[in-house]
Formats: structure tokens, C-alpha cells, sequence
């Protein structure tokens, strides 16, 4: 037995021996890597802290790559145009332009400004990086250098021929550039048959929204050019150079902002002498619009205002997050009228600007619809124009007619106080406003005033009236035209009587109101004008 068993451990031996003989070469393999990970293991502490690829090196590295190709070729990308879907128009902002290689050969500069495309990546020269520390009279001097960009010198969101020989450009802007640098723009004109001369001309900024902008303020550029721009209408790109102005580190970017194909414009709608009939009496420019609103109440806005302004009115409105699925089957019936053109802009909110970029926005349709509308109007969708009984909307802007804008006097109103005349029960069936009809009588200096303009005589726009236009504002028309405003009101989803009250005359909150049933006697007009128009097919919106 004992012979037996000393007979299996010798064998097993014998096996263990031949399976480390035919593996050998792996277990070499196996045991090295185990002996260098332990080495590295050991050594990683000792290792500096410093000896690391940062993602700014990186960035650096790739920028440098980018630089030296595009000085001896120029690379550019094709600007998107707008898509239709569902009635909606994306509108892209961008901030990456481009030409065909060999099609417009961009200019170098030639006293010692860095050039490059609107690529988005900085150029770092380690040249200009200069660290000084010096001391005088005690006082130790420190200095700070910038890698990179923290906003983009300019984001592109549009631009418009504004007749013969003038263009505007519209776009978001480093504000602490405007701030703390002189950044500058020039426009060049580039003919697509290149026999022709380019031309080229400085171009006059507009800051719309100065003491407003956040990280970017919207931009207006003016081009205007000496003689008639593209006079044979064989086509050509409009170029938009952008100079930082930095004193440190002068940057030029070259963007195409606007391409004419052969026989594209029709120079008569810029012809004073041949001017023909707008397509619009009025022209609605909204605002961004962001937040939860209300279908009912945007149900009721678009109702009224259709009716108001007449068969020969359009309203274009933008979506910044707050037209979802229950407000845009609101609006669906008047996009498919052609009453209502809904541009999507969600793709701003990227860029950090004054209230969704709403000074961008509003520029953008003014130049957009300029040669479009004979009037255009800008106010919220929170705000009812309203004018006096016995008058019409023609009738009153006539009567306006030598004046390129007008200011518009606010009646607030207040988004919680109701009337009851009818009772409870039929009182929350009405319309919100309809319901909400006590106006705040409280004495204040000023208050907010909306606008209409003349949009051929406006250079740039702002929210509550323009400040570049050629030609007179009146600011008087208070008793013939008027809005009505609902502060707040329309981002509430619930009922809007928190509050009912029969007097004609009440205090609440130590705020003065009294009752005024403009709004309140024309409801049911409305509400008939819209079974007619779209039929009932909005009859169970939800608040």
C-alpha cells in the first residue's frame, strides 16, 4: 500500500514537471509583466506631480496643427441653411464658417496680428506668453496671461442684404472683449467670378443690448459699401472680419455670413421709386420664449391678436425651451393658416445672453422681414394691444404714418384679482382675460412702454424701443393705442383667479386697482372669430 501511494506523488510530480516545461514561455511572459507592474507601482509616487498632459497642452498642440494648415490652404465648412419641419424653423447659430479651397483665398495680415477662421480654437504663440514680476518700491507686480478662450469672439447668427449696397450682420459677442479690448469688423465683398475686384469696407457695430449682456451682447454689424454691391448679380460671398482688438494677442477671424447665388436678388425690392405693396400690414416679433407656458393662455394671445391685426398680419414667434408639445398644438391650426412662423432657437441657450438672447432674437426678425411688412411690432406674449371702441387698427397707424416708431402706453393688469359679476361658476369657464379685469392705478414715474417701427427705417432694435433709426419717434399716442399687461400670467399653469371681487373699486396689498372691462367686452368676439377661423378644434386646451 505504501508502495503504491509513493508511486502516485512521484507521478504527480512527473506532471506538474511536464505542464510548467510546455508553458514556460508564457509564465516568463506573466511573471515580467507582474515585476513591471510592481516597479511602476513603486516608482509612481516618486514621480512629479507636473509631468502630466494637460487638456489646455493638448488644445495648444492641435491649434498649432490647425494654424499651419491654414496658411497654406484655406478650409472652410458650409454654413447650414435654416430647416422647415412641422412649420418650425431651426435656426443653428454658428460659430464655424467656411469658403471652397481655392474659391476665396482669405487675405493674410501682414502687421503682425495673428489671422485665422472662425474655428473656435484659439492660436498660442509661446512668444507672446511673457510672465514678469518686477519690484518697486516694495511692491511686487504680477501679471496674468490667458490661454484659450473663455466666449467666442463671435457667434453668427444671421445676416440680411439691406438694399443695393448695405448688409447686416447679426451675432453674439465676448462682452468682456467689447469691455476691456477695441474689437473692430470689416466687411469684404468676394464675387464669385473672380475677374471681378473684391471690395472692402469697415463695418459700424451696434451693441442693441448694452448694460444688459451677460457673457456675450448681441452685435448689429452695418456693412455699407461705397457703390452697389453685386451690381451684375452674378453671385458672391459677403466675408465678415472680426479683430479681437487684444492688445496682448490681436486675433482676426474670417467668416462667410452671406452667399448670393447668380441671379438671386431682385435689386428692385430696394428701389424707393419701385416700391411695391408689402406682403404684410403688420408683422408680429416675438421674443424668446422659455419656461412652462401656458397652452390656454397662448390659446387666447394668438386668438385676439389674429383677429386684431387683420388678415394682412403674420406672427413669427421663437422657441427657447418654452413651446412644448400642449402649446405648439395650440399654434399648430394658425401655422397651418400661414398665420404663424415658429422658429426653433433652443440652440442659443448655449450661449450665456441677456434673457435667452432676446436682443439677438429681435434683430434677427427686423432684418429678416424688413422689405416684408410695412409695420412691425415687438411686445410679449403676456401684453393685449388694445386701441379705443369705434377705431380700427388701419385707422390708427395712418393716423401714425409720418413717424418711423411709436411708443406704447402699458395698462397693467392684475394676473390674480378677478371679477364675478357673473358668479363663480361662470366666472373660471371665461377666458383669463376676460376674468382678470382690475387694472393697478398705483401712481409710479414710468412705466414699461412696448413699440412699433417702420422696419425700412431701422438700423438695429432693442426690447422696449429702437435707438439706431433714421427719422422721428412719438412717444404721445397713448390714447390711440394701448396694451394691456398681464404680468406673469402666462407661465402660470393653474386657474388664474386667486382672488374674486365685485367692486369697481378695491385695495389689495396696499395697491389701489380699479375694474376696466375693455378686455372683458370683447371676448366673446374673439372667441367666435376663432370657431370660425380654426373651427373647435381647441376647445378643451388645458391651462
Amino acid at each position: 500500500m505504501a508502495k503504491e501511494k509513493d508511486q502516485n506523488t512521484k507521478d504527480n510530480k512527473n506532471l506538474l514537471i511536464c505542464f510548467l516545461w510546455n508553458f514556460s514561455a508564457e509564465l516568463k511572459v506573466i511573471l515580467v509583466a507582474l515585476l513591471v507592474l510592481c516597479t511602476l507601482a513603486t516608482l509612481l509616487p516618486f514621480i512629479p506631480s507636473s509631468f502630466s498632459i494637460s487638456a489646455s497642452e493638448l488644445r495648444f498642440c492641435i491649434s498649432r496643427i490647425s494654424a499651419s494648415d491654414a496658411v497654406n490652404s484655406t478650409s472652410l465648412a458650409v454654413l447650414n441653411s435654416s430647416g422647415l419641419e412641422n412649420g418650425v424653423i431651426k435656426r443653428p447659430l454658428t460659430e464655424k464658417a467656411v469658403v471652397n479651397n481655392g474659391d476665396i483665398k482669405l487675405p493674410l495680415v501682414n502687421n503682425g496680428d495673428t489671422k485665422r477662421l472662425s474655428t473656435g480654437n484659439a492660436v498660442v504663440d509661446n512668444s507672446d506668453v511673457k510672465q514678469k514680476s518686477a519690484l518697486n518700491n516694495g511692491v511686487t507686480k504680477r501679471s496674468f496671461t490667458g490661454y484659450g478662450w473663455a466666449a467666442y469672439n463671435f457667434v453668427l447668427m444671421s445676416a440680411y442684404r439691406g438694399g443695393v449696397n448695405t448688409f447686416a450682420v447679426i451675432g453674439l459677442s465676448s462682452k468682456p472683449l467689447h469691455v476691456y479690448a477695441h474689437p473692430s469688423y470689416r466687411c469684404e465683398w468676394v464675387p464669385l467670378n473672380q475677374s471681378e475686384n473684391r471690395v472692402l469696407t469697415d463695418g459700424n457695430k451696434i451693441l442693441t443690448d448694452w448694460g444688459y449682456g451677460r457673457v456675450y451682447t448681441t452685435v448689429v454689424v452695418n456693412c455699407t459699401f461705397p457703390a452697389t454691391v453685386n451690381p451684375k448679380n452674378s453671385g458672391g460671398t459677403l466675408l465678415l472680419h472680426a479683430t479681437t482688438g487684444d492688445a496682448d494677442r490681436n486675433v482676426t477671424d474670417s467668416i462667410p455670413v452671406l452667399t448670393e447665388t447668380p441671379n438671386a436678388v431682385d435689386f428692385d425690392r430696394y428701389d424707393t421709386n419701385r416700391r411695391r405693396r408689402e406682403k404684410y400690414d403688420y408683422l408680429y416679433c416675438g421674443s424668446s420664449l422659455y419656461g412652462n407656458l401656458s397652452p390656454q393662455r397662448v390659446r387666447e394671445w394668438i386668438a385676439y391678436h389674429a383677429r386684431f391685426f387683420g388678415e394682412r398680419s403674420h406672427f413669427v414667434l421663437h422657441d427657447a425651451g418654452g413651446v412644448r408639445e400642449e402649446v405648439r398644438e395650440v399654434l399648430r391650426p394658425w401655422i397651418e393658416l400661414g398665420r404663424v412662423t415658429l422658429h426653433d432657437i433652443r440652440d442659443q441657450e448655449r450661449f450665456d445672453g441677456y434673457y435667452h438672447n432676446q436682443f439677438m432674437v429681435v434683430n434677427d426678425c427686423l432684418h429678416r422681414y424688413r422689405f416684408d411688412a410695412k409695420w412691425i411690432f415687438f411686445f410679449d406674449v403676456d401684453e393685449f394691444i388694445s386701441i379705443p371702441p369705434n377705431n380700427t387698427i388701419s385707422s390708427v397707424m395712418e393716423t401714425l404714418e409720418e413717424y418711423s416708431q411709436f411708443t406704447i402706453e402699458q395698462m397693467p393688469m392684475s394676473s390674480q384679482l378677478c371679477f364675478s359679476g357673473d358668479g363663480p361658476a361662470r366666472t373660471y369657464r371665461k377666458w383669463g382675460f376676460e376674468k382678470l379685469a382690475y387694472r393697478d392705478v398705483k401712481k409710479v414715474p414710468r412705466r414699461d412702454r412696448k413699440y412699433a417701427v417702420q422696419p425700412r427705417n431701422v438700423f438695429a432694435t432693442g426690447v422696449h424701443m429702437s435707438q439706431n433709426l433714421q427719422g422721428k419717434t412719438y412717444h404721445g399716442a397713448g390714447s390711440l393705442i394701448r396694451y394691456f399687461h398681464y404680468h406673469g400670467s402666462i407661465s402660470q399653469r393653474r386657474e388664474p383667479c386667486r382672488h374674486l371681487f365685485n367692486g369697481t373699486r378695491i385695495m389689495f396689498d396696499n395697491n389701489p386697482y380699479v375694474l376696466d372691462t375693455t378686455m372683458r367686452d370683447i371676448g366673446l368676439a374673439v372667441k367666435t372669430f376663432e370657431i370660425r377661423t380654426i373651427g373647435d378644434r381647441l376647445i378643451r386646451t388645458r391651462q
